[in-house]
Protein backbone atom coordinates (compact mmCIF):
# COMPACT_ATOMS: atom_id res chain seq x y z
CA UNK A 1 0.00 0.00 0.00
CA UNK A 2 2.94 2.30 -0.52
CA UNK A 3 1.22 3.95 -3.47
CA UNK A 4 -1.79 4.85 -1.33
CA UNK A 5 0.39 6.30 1.41
CA UNK A 6 2.26 8.34 -1.22
CA UNK A 7 -1.09 9.59 -2.54
CA UNK A 8 -2.18 10.46 1.00
CA UNK A 9 1.07 12.40 1.52
CA UNK A 10 0.53 14.37 -1.72
CA UNK A 11 -3.09 15.10 -0.80
CA UNK A 12 -2.01 16.24 2.67
CA UNK A 13 0.61 18.49 1.07
CA UNK A 14 -2.12 20.09 -1.08
CA UNK A 15 -4.35 20.56 1.99
CA UNK A 16 -1.64 22.43 3.94
CA UNK A 17 -2.16 25.91 2.39
CA UNK A 18 -5.91 25.61 3.04
CA UNK A 19 -5.59 24.20 6.59
CA UNK A 20 -5.98 27.51 8.44
CA UNK A 21 -6.95 25.78 11.68
CA UNK A 22 -3.85 23.53 11.72
CA UNK A 23 -6.00 20.40 11.95
CA UNK A 24 -4.04 17.13 12.19
CA UNK A 25 -4.93 15.09 9.11
CA UNK A 26 -5.89 11.45 8.97
CA UNK A 27 -8.16 9.27 6.82
CA UNK A 28 -11.30 10.37 8.69
CA UNK A 29 -10.66 14.14 8.65
CA UNK A 30 -13.71 15.82 7.10
CA UNK A 31 -13.48 18.85 4.84
CA UNK A 32 -16.68 20.56 5.99
CA UNK A 33 -16.62 19.58 9.67
CA UNK A 34 -12.98 19.32 10.76
CA UNK A 35 -11.36 21.73 8.32
CA UNK A 36 -14.44 24.01 8.19
CA UNK A 37 -14.05 24.75 4.49
CA UNK A 38 -16.60 26.80 2.60
CA UNK A 39 -17.56 26.09 -1.01
CA UNK A 40 -15.00 28.52 -2.44
CA UNK A 41 -12.16 26.85 -0.53
CA UNK A 42 -13.36 23.45 -1.74
CA UNK A 43 -13.34 24.66 -5.37
CA UNK A 44 -9.80 26.06 -5.04
CA UNK A 45 -8.62 22.86 -3.35
CA UNK A 46 -10.22 20.60 -5.97
CA UNK A 47 -8.47 22.60 -8.70
CA UNK A 48 -5.14 22.11 -6.88
CA UNK A 49 -5.74 18.35 -6.58
CA UNK A 50 -6.74 18.07 -10.23
CA UNK A 51 -3.55 19.89 -11.28
CA UNK A 52 -1.32 17.85 -8.96
CA UNK A 53 -2.64 14.46 -10.12
CA UNK A 54 -3.70 15.43 -13.67
CA UNK A 55 -7.26 14.17 -13.10
CA UNK A 56 -10.80 15.56 -13.31
CA UNK A 57 -13.09 15.26 -10.28
CA UNK A 58 -16.71 15.66 -11.37
CA UNK A 59 -19.23 17.65 -9.35
CA UNK A 60 -21.06 14.38 -8.58
CA UNK A 61 -17.86 12.87 -7.18
CA UNK A 62 -17.15 16.00 -5.15
CA UNK A 63 -20.58 15.75 -3.53
CA UNK A 64 -19.79 12.21 -2.34
CA UNK A 65 -16.30 12.94 -0.97
CA UNK A 66 -16.48 14.01 2.67
CA UNK A 67 -13.19 12.77 4.17
CA UNK A 68 -9.51 12.83 3.29
CA UNK A 69 -9.56 9.02 3.00
CA UNK A 70 -12.43 9.13 0.48
CA UNK A 71 -10.51 11.70 -1.55
CA UNK A 72 -7.38 9.53 -1.55
CA UNK A 73 -9.50 6.57 -2.77
CA UNK A 74 -11.02 8.71 -5.54
CA UNK A 75 -7.61 10.04 -6.64
CA UNK A 76 -6.20 6.50 -6.71
CA UNK A 77 -9.14 5.31 -8.85
CA UNK A 78 -9.00 8.28 -11.25
CA UNK A 79 -5.23 8.13 -11.66
CA UNK A 80 -5.24 4.48 -12.83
Amino acid sequence: MTDRSATFAKVAEQITPFNNKGVALDESTTFAGDLEWDSLTVMDFVAAIEDEFDIIITMNMQAEIETVGQLVDAVEKLAE
